[in-house]
């Protein structure tokens, strides 16, 4: 690949990094004022029919525009990039309607499965999202594969901007026309059309201005032998970008079926049922939030290891690979653990209340799980291996359905936490025994996972301390902007112990430092 193409890649990877931190940092901020505007109930409602808006935009967002792109750029003529559209494209769009009438038909059953008839009017309208599956990932995917960025990423904000300003009206309509629940989170699922139907017009608008009738595909359909042989590598290897993407959100759709219905047959009355669910499902934002710190921060090896990738450099690629891996497990690892101990501190100030701090403490793992679990599957999937990441999401999905209605039953919503977490480990230990012995190495190399260890010890030994002092000085915390404080205070505590701890047991080489934000000006503090 010529010096100047790849660098065109890496900068229009780094803008749709960019956007795609702010569209997640959006995702999951606005969680918190509507919780507080529709209160546990209301959000156990939104929470319910989540996960499948969440499927949609991940195919329309990352699984298939990734995807899309690759089959793009590996051709080589205009003619041939045209073409491969027009092949693609019919499928795609069966694929996005198939959804719709499924959501839409079936929405009644759905709801019924999952215990709360009244979802189903929420339900048929995130059905419509489908619909804009198709042509949000094929304009996506195509302007990627001519390495033109900015429409993806300027669509990506714009429909997360608006989609959450809806949905905030719905809640603030439910404060001032006193609306229930279920008509609020009717109109909160109508952000998520509105958000892709200003998407799309946004494409569209960049289509004509960058490349006026580039998609002619839309309408000129080629389905013929090769037609077919993509059709195989959409549903293998689109399918499993989408399937990692989405995998928190698919345990997120499993719980929407199991917990509630589970805690009703587990004794407790609808009503209480509903409101242990929506303070089970606090946990989500603040996982996601910390997924969204731990895989922006890693991202910086992504360029390293792209060129590696395409200049097939194996020795390279391997020790780029391990010091990724190293990178987003210390992140993923201090987010996790960090978050747990400042918990209560965040959950009053979040939340307005301690309600669900044992069971949020069980699921903030998940984020340290998930990181390296998507750290190894894009390294597996650059290497073609998409056997082995199929085999370990499938056990990981499988024990999340096993186990989440009997642990529910038994343990309340901690043992739906344990369910995820129990699932992810499952995922994550199909990944590591079929990785690369070379790749494994990471966690002994230098000591890596000793260090990490006692990094983390020091770190934990440090906020208890300072919980200590706060509980001594202070005593309970009954204001949530106190509760805020708090919480940031420890967060610039944990952080700069933390920060010391690896500096001092040279957790990290001084390449690896080179990598990291900021890593120079650290090595020059740690130098002085």
């Amino acid at each position: 690949m010529a010096q100047k193409e790849l660098r065109t890649m890496l900068q229009g990877a780094l803008v749709l990094t960019v956007a795609s931190f702010i569209a997640k940092l959006l995702s999951a901020v606005y969680r918190v004022p509507f919780q507080n505007l529709v209160g546990d109930e209301g959000f156990y409602v939104y929470q319910q029919v989540y996960p499948i808006y969440g499927i949609a935009m991940t195919l329309a967002l990352s699984g298939l525009p990734q995807f899309i792109s690759k089959i793009v750029a590996e051709q080589e003529s205009v003619s041939g990039k045209k073409q491969v559209m027009q092949r693609l494209f019919p499928f795609i769009a069966l694929m996005g309607i198939s959804g719709f009438v499924f959501f839409f038909l079936g929405s009644d059953w759905l709801a019924g499965l999952m215990g709360d008839s009244n979802l189903s009017p929420l339900i048929k309208v995130v059905s419509f999202t489908f619909l804009l599956v198709p042509i949000l990932s094929c304009y996506r995917g195509n302007f990627q594969g001519h390495l033109l960025m900015t429409p993806s990423a300027v669509s990506q904000v714009l429909e997360q901007l608006i989609r959450v300003g809806v949905i905030l009206a719905a809640a603030a309509c439910y404060q001032v026309f006193h609306w229930n629940a279920y008509k609020t989170g009717t109109a909160a699922m109508g952000g998520a059309v509105l958000g892709g139907l200003s998407a799309v017009a946004i494409l569209w608008y960049y289509d004509r201005k960058i490349q006026p009738g580039s998609s002619a595909y839309f309408l000129q359909w080629q389905i013929d032998k090769e037609g077919r042989t993509l059709f195989y590598r959409l549903f293998i290897e689109g399918g499993l970008v989408s399937l990692y993407s989405a995998f928190l959100i698919i345990f997120q759709l499993v719980d929407s079926f199991f917990v509630k219905n589970s805690l009703v047959l587990s004794g407790l009355t609808d009503h209480a049922a509903k409101v242990d669910k929506g303070v089970y499902d606090r946990g989500q934002p603040l996982v996601q939030l910390g997924l969204v710190v731990a895989l922006a921060l890693s991202s910086t090896f992504l360029p390293a290891l792209t060129k590696y990738f395409v200049s097939k450099q194996k020795q390279q690629f391997i020790t780029a690979s391990r010091m990724f891996l190293r990178l987003t497990t210390t992140v993923a690892a201090a987010a996790s653990v960090g978050l747990l101990l400042l918990l209560p501190y965040i959950n009053f100030a979040l939340f307005k209340d301690y309600q669900g701090n044992g069971v949020l403490g069980i699921y903030v793992f998940a984020i340290a799980l998930m990181a390296i679990i998507q750290a190894y599957q894009s390294i597996l999937q650059s290497q073609n291996n998409f056997k082995t990441a199929f085999i370990a999401a499938g056990l990981g999905l499988l024990g999340k359905v096993l186990l989440t209605s009997p642990m529910t039953q038994s343990l309340g919503t901690a043992g739906a936490s344990l369910s995820t977490i129990i699932s992810l480990i499952i995922t994550l230990i199909g990944l590591i025994v079929t990785a690369e012995k070379e790749l494994n190495r990471f966690w002994i190399e230098q000591g890596f996972l000793k260090k990490l260890l006692a990094s983390l010890g020091i770190m934990i030994v440090a906020l208890l301390i300072y919980q200590g002092f706060l509980s001594m000085i202070v005593g309970v915390v009954n204001h949530r902007g106190q509760a805020l404080l708090f919480a940031i205070a420890g967060v610039a505590i944990g952080m700069t112990v933390f920060l010391f701890a690896i500096v001092q047991l040279r957790l990290f080489t001084v390449r690896e430092w080179l990598m990291v934000p900021f890593g120079k000006r650290i090595l020059r503090m740690k130098k002085r």
